[in-house]
């Protein structure tokens, strides 16, 4: 599944050195991350609710 996956980094990371996480979308709305240091090392992959919720409490702690 992940061997398909096409990986991302948001542009926050270049602001930071390029060195923070990468993501993918796999199949409609689930998602991977993995450390951009370790692209062959483990990844962690989020059903889409799940996914959804962490980015609304990512957002919400930012304010």
């Amino acid at each position: 599944m992940l061997t398909q996956a096409r990986w991302f980094t948001s542009s926050y990371s270049n602001d930071h050195g390029g060195s923070c996480v990468e993501a993918a979308r796999l199949d409609g709305r689930s998602m991977a991350i993995r450390d951009t240091k370790n692209p062959t090392g483990p990844a962690f992959t989020f059903s889409g609710p799940a996914w959804s919720a962490f980015l609304t409490t990512v957002r919400d702690d930012g304010k």
